[in-house]
This record gives structure tokens, C-alpha cells and sequence, in this order.
């Protein structure tokens, strides 16, 4: 875990450590030339299931123990960004935020991992053809936009994100559960790429 320092007297970002006695650590500003002393928190090594879609991996965070973490937190691990999706306790007990000292495991989902989401288009005859897209997180969509989905053109009518349904409006795709909307003939302004599993995008890479 990196720290990064700043002096207490004159705000220089320019400080060296000249020692080191357990998680006390001397510091000294190349600046003003002045010295202080900080002992760092008592960290503790967390298990994090991190999920990317239908794959999920065990991996480590070293954090505070007197820090509290909550859902919707960003994780730094070593080689992942993960958001806080649930917080578990001894017990199995699930709760929305907690200090570090009290969690089991913290379960989340990779922000480096694509963002995977549901795309329901309704057909003639009240048929709905069904499909899963991988898209760069940033990526916005607007109900109204035309998409090409696996052949399939359709208008987007309605965006299902973690917290509403839009019947107007634009969403970033990290907030996206489904994209909904009819058939129709026409050009699509962009075409979609259909997610055929975590395999597929190893391979790719």
C-alpha cells in the first residue's frame, strides 16, 4: 500500500521517509526542512470476491481497520478496481457498511472488467428476443437512439438502471441493468456487441 505525505507546515508533497520503526515512520519535508513524526493505521488483509459477470475471483485488500467501508465504495486492489456491491459480517450477516475490523468479506464487481447488460427487443406477435451486450463502461445511451443488436434493429424506449426505469434521458452504461424497445426497419445509429462470456473476451484479449 502506497502513502503519499504532505508536510504539515508548509503543504510540499516533497517529504522522504528517514525512518521507519514498525508503523511508526519519521518524515522529513525537502522543502522547509521540518521533521514529524505519524504512526500509520493497523491494516488488515480483507477478502474480496470480486465478480466479473458469471466469473468471480478471490483476491485481497489490505485496508484501516478503523476505516469504514460501504456499498458503492471503489476498492484499489493490486491489479483491479472493485465497487462495493455487499459487505459481509462473521455469521454470514449481510449489511450495507461496516468498519474493516468487523467484515468477513467484501463482495464487488471489477470496474476493469466490460460492463455486461440485458437487451430486450419486442418483436411482432408479442415475441421478445433476448440478449446480453458488452460495452466500455463510459459509454452513454439515450432513449430514443436506434441500436443493431445480434441482426436486430430497435429503438430504445425504456433504459433500466440500478435505480429507475428512464423513460427519457441518457445513462452511462456502468449504471445500466437493460436496454428495452420495439423493432423497427430503419439504419441503427451503432450496433452492439453481443457478449458470448468471460472465454470470449480472454481470448480477445
Amino acid at each position: 500500500m502506497e502513502e503519499y505525505f504532505i508536510c504539515p507546515e508548509c503543504g510540499s508533497e516533497d517529504v522522504e521517509v528517514i525512518k521507519e520503526r514498525g508503523r511508526e515512520i519519521t518524515l522529513k519535508c525537502n522543502e522547509c526542512g521540518h521533521v514529524w513524526i505519524i504512526t500509520l493505521p493497523k491494516l488488515k488483509k480483507v477478502p474480496v470476491i470480486v465478480s466479473k459477470h458469471e466469473r468471480s475471483f478471490r483476491e485481497f485488500a489490505e485496508l484501516p481497520e478503523d476505516e469504514t467501508v460501504k456499498v458503492g465504495d471503489v476498492i484499489e486492489l493490486e491489479n483491479d478496481e472493485v465497487r462495493v456491491l455487499s459487505i459481509e459480517l462473521p455469521g454470514g450477516k449481510r449489511v450495507r457498511r461496516a468498519k474493516v475490523q468487523e467484515i468477513q468479506t467484501i463482495w464487488g464487481e471489477s470496474l476493469t472488467y466490460p460492463k455486461v447488460f440485458g437487451v430486450s427487443i419486442y418483436l411482432p406477435g408479442g415475441i421478445t428476443q433476448s440478449f446480453k451486450v458488452v460495452v466500455d463502461r463510459d459509454e452513454e445511451f439515450v432513449v430514443g437512439e436506434v441500436i443493431e443488436v445480434g441482426g436486430y434493429t430497435f429503438k430504445v424506449e425504456m433504459i433500466k438502471t440500478e435505480r429507475k426505469l428512464m423513460r427519457s434521458g441518457k445513462a452511462k452504461a456502468d449504471k445500466i441493468v437493460r436496454l428495452m424497445g420495439h423493432a423497427i426497419r430503419g439504419r441503427a445509429r451503432r450496433k452492439l456487441k453481443v457478449y458470448e462470456g468471460y472465454e470470449s473476451l480472454q481470448e480477445e484479449g
